[in-house]
């Protein structure tokens, strides 16, 4: 039988010519943000080989969608995906040594929607070594329906029927509470404020701890979604290069000492893409540096329930002081439970609670009395142990998959995700990869300004099949 990458993605028998379909099936990608504004579309030689066509027929798509306004072309350059018009940022007030940095126009990160969009994206039903959560067989549905059932007693549904307490339900911050003990961070239930998920409690920090202007430490590599949503607010990103054992400290000193950026958003476990976590010594030396340059630290550990229990947490060194804690449970029980958090110091807990009624006045009380239950009764714990030991086994055969395929790890493989070296290009092989059906993570959606890369981020969940290896080793290769 041929396989996908045999058969041709135009054909002359389809009722449109040649041009048209294949300007057509860029236009989809473009508008599906699965080619992101910036991105090089293949040269017309690799195109024109991909699709089976000749040089001018791709000439010609490019040309039809150059004058759609789709793209663009730079001499000696090629074509590339055209960008919205930008919008002008806020001006930063004036702020000592932080004035360079407010004058220039901030870096635009990759488009973060194109990353959203290609992860849920389905790709002819083969897995998607790219994708950024667990495989749907993975997760535990009867889990959720017992704890919804549980939840919705007689006494419990009457109170569905008003808004609930603004810092969230109060079984949960209990049972949150407790769980934070766990992982050797203090925290009281009047110090925890629910939220919609982890990307609301990181929204919440910026919206009340910063102003348009401000400079912001971020990992690099790190998450396109963070970069996007504080760069709209009007923030300047200040990219940290992130190792295997942590942040760069000299860059970090560095950039606090010129810019005086008023938070660091970090992720110290598991870090995404990654996978590295932050080493004993790096994280006392990054407290040392908050301390000494008044910078409050935004701990996300989004992979709480796949680490260590033990990991190296800041909120744990710091007692909760200059950091503040976020977390969530969409990536351990399913992306529909939009239920995350937030631990902080006594004195910002109201601050952050008068800005998520101004955003969302509530958040979802019988999905949070549920998830409750599944922490008090154990079934989280339990879940979280099954899908730990899969992974465990998932990321040895990958491991095993890419070393036979002749590519390397940049950091230790841990968690969820791996970062490999492929020696080429990976948003260009992407695109190629993508029309085959299988759904990649270049590395360039992970830096805070587009740039050309050889990494690539793939989940070890969904990386096991020795055809995706076969196929990327080819396309490197060719």
């Amino acid at each position: 039988m041929d396989s996908a990458a045999d058969r041709p993605l135009v054909t002359r028998a389809a009722g449109a010519t040649l041009v048209e379909q294949l300007a057509q099936r860029y236009a989809e990608r473009i508008a599906q943000k699965l080619l992101a504004p910036g991105a090089r579309l293949p040269s017309v030689r690799a195109a024109a080989e991909r699709h089976r066509v000749s040089a001018a027929t791709v000439v010609g798509a490019y040309d039809l969608l150059q004058a759609q306004g789709l793209v663009e072309a730079r001499p000696q350059r090629g074509f590339f995906v055209r960008a919205a018009a930008p919008v002008p940022p806020p001006r930063a007030p004036a702020r000592g040594a932080a004035v360079a940095l407010a004058a220039a126009p901030p870096a635009v990160p990759v488009d973060a929607t194109a990353l959203i969009r290609s992860m849920f994206q389905a790709q002819g039903g083969r897995p998607a070594p790219g994708m950024g959560t667990l495989p749907v067989d993975w997760l535990d549905a009867p889990l959720l329906q017992r704890a919804l059932r549980r939840a919705s007693t007689p006494e419990a549904a009457a109170g569905w029927l008003r808004y609930g307490d603004p810092a969230g339900d109060g079984a949960l911050r209990e049972s949150l509470s407790r769980r934070l003990a766990d992982l050797g961070i203090r925290a009281g239930t009047a110090q925890i404020v629910t939220t919609v998920g982890a990307t609301h409690a990181l929204d919440i920090v910026s919206r009340t701890l910063l102003q348009p202007g401000d400079a912001v430490l971020v990992d690099e590599p790190g998450w396109a979604v963070e970069f996007a949503r504080l760069t709209r607010a009007g923030m300047r990103l200040l990219p940290v290069p992130r190792g295997a054992d942590g942040p760069d400290l000299a860059v970090m000193e560095a950039l606090l000492k010129a810019h005086r950026p008023r938070l660091y958003v970090t992720v110290s476990v598991l870090h995404n893409p990654t996978g590295a976590s932050l080493a004993p010594a790096v994280a006392h030396q990054v407290l040392k540096l908050a301390e000494a340059h008044d910078l409050t630290i935004v701990e996300d550990d989004t992979y709480a329930w796949l680490a260590p229990p033990h990991a190296t947490r800041l909120a744990q060194l710091d007692g909760l002081q200059r950091t503040v804690y976020v977390s969530g449970f969409s990536k351990i029980l399913t992306p529909q439970w939009r239920v995350g958090f937030l631990a902080a110091p006594p004195a910002l807990v109201e601050r952050f609670v008068d800005t998520k009624l101004i955003a969302t006045l509530s958040t979802p009380g019988p999905l949070e009395h549920a998830l409750a239950l599944c922490l008090d009764q154990g079934s989280l714990r339990r879940h979280a142990e099954r899908v730990s030991v899969r992974l465990a086994a998932a990321r040895a055969r990958t491991e095993a998959l890419v070393h036979e395929a002749g590519f390397r790890f940049v950091t230790p493989p841990a968690g969820l995700f791996g970062w490999i070296d492929v020696g080429t290009d990976t948003e260009a092989l992407a695109q190629t990869l993508l029309d085959e059906g299988w759904l990649t993570a270049p590395g360039a959606l992970f830096h805070a300004t587009r740039r050309p890369t050889s990494l690539m981020r793939v989940n070890f969940a969904t990386a096991q099949d020795p055809r995706f290896w076969r196929r990327l080793r080819s396309a490197v290769v060719r």
